[in-house]
């Protein structure tokens, strides 16, 4: 979530001054990590992985620590070559970046700019429009049915300035999903020169046989990019490691415009990741049991809980009110979750899935809060 930005931060008179464009967004506040005087923290706010990063990469990041005065690659050649493998992809239209975050911002810098215009859903991810208003776009954010993006008010949004669109696929907060027939026919109702980024940050999680997070429109033509990232089903958040597959000019504008040593050493602890047997598996199908009974548990309750192919779910208190009350009770129990009013969902809560017993945790606090409300 974001907090506004200090009244003090304003740059005095004769001051080097900043673009206005800067002041146009509130910093990116990740999920919270502590809470005073809790004796053990569940933490469930950050969409991390339920069971912490794979023991291959655990080894990897021990036998980097004699390395670290060596500079990193600065290609990501490695990385790239198991990516490549790992999904049948040819290495040479990847880049890897510091978490998907950056190659986010990398594409608007390259492809927007003053001017411009980026579309999103209403409720997409934060950092489409904090990076397209830093970038000095007009950001517009297109309502959204039932909580899923509107693929025909997105295209009915698009006018001469628009360079950019941004869909997260399945989407963070809201969970949901769009067939994979809706992206196609999005692909096919934008402009040719207008980029579609396909946000494929959860992926491994999807159980759809019709699924595809990208690839398939990204080898179909010049203009989808499909970003990824390491810090879900992979557990390592901590790393800042994503990666995105384009068309290969869009790949040499990225290479350009990234810095030359943007993915640190810690890229050994995702090509072991990568190689680690039956990881992927195991955790999408922890995560599809426990996401259906923590949904079942709070359904009960009688809260509404929205659909999620994710490793989370949203869950809506009815009021804006009512859910900072439910925040606030969960904190004391020491279960973090996420607040939404970011997202102009002030009346929801996400709730990362974590273990069997942090989400059996974060249940029996909403129930006793309910008991209590």
């Amino acid at each position: 979530m974001s907090t506004p930005l200090s009244q003090n931060a304003a740059p005095q008179a004769g001051a080097p001054q900043a673009r206005s464009a800067i002041f146009t967004v509130s910093p990116y506040v990740g999920g919270e990590s502590k809470v005073a005087g809790a004796n053990r923290v569940i933490k469930l706010s950050s969409n991390e992985g339920a069971f912490g990063p794979p023991p291959g990469a655990i080894k990897a990041m021990a036998a980097l620590a004699t390395q670290l005065h060596r500079y990193p690659d600065g290609g990501s050649s490695a990385l790239r070559a198991a990516i490549g493998q790992h999904f049948g992809l040819d290495p040479a239209r990847i880049v890897c970046g510091n978490g998907s975050d950056e190659l986010i911002a990398l594409l608007i810098q390259s492809y927007g700019g003053p001017g411009s215009e980026l579309i999103m859903s209403a409720h997409g991810f934060l950092m489409y429009e904090i990076s397209g208003k830093l970038a000095g776009m007009t950001v517009r954010k297109v309502p959204e049915r039932n909580l899923t993006a509107d693929i025909d008010a997105m295209l009915a949004a698009v006018g001469p300035a628009t360079r950019l669109v941004f869909l997260a696929n399945p989407n963070n907060p809201t969970g949901s999903l769009v067939p994979h027939a809706d992206i196609v026919r999005l692909r096919a109702g934008l402009p040719s020169d207008v980029l579609l980024v396909l946000d494929a940050a959860y992926a491994e999680y999807v159980d759809d046989a019709n699924y595809d997070p990208g690839i398939g429109l990204v080898d179909a033509g010049s203009n989808t990019v499909m970003t990824r990232t390491f810090s879900k089903i992979f557990g390592l958040g901590g790393a800042r490691l994503g990666w995105a597959y384009a068309p290969a000019p869009i790949i040499d504008v990225l290479n350009r415009a990234r810095g030359p040593f943007n993915v640190n050493a810690t890229a050994v602890a995702a090509i072991a990741a990568l190689a680690e047997p039956g990881w992927v598996a195991h955790n999408r199908a922890h995560n599809q049991q426990a996401r259906a009974a923590l949904t079942a548990r709070l359904s009960q309750a009688g809260l509404k809980v929205y659909p999620s192919h994710g490793n989370f779910i949203l869950v809506d208190f009815g009021t804006a009110a009512r859910a900072d009350a439910a925040d606030t009770h969960l904190r004391a129990r020491g279960v973090i979750v996420r607040a939404m009013a970011a997202y102009d969902l002030a009346r929801c809560l996400r709730i990362t899935i974590g273990t069997d017993e942090e989400c059996g945790l974060a249940a029996e606090a909403v129930e006793d809060f309910l008991g209590h409300g």
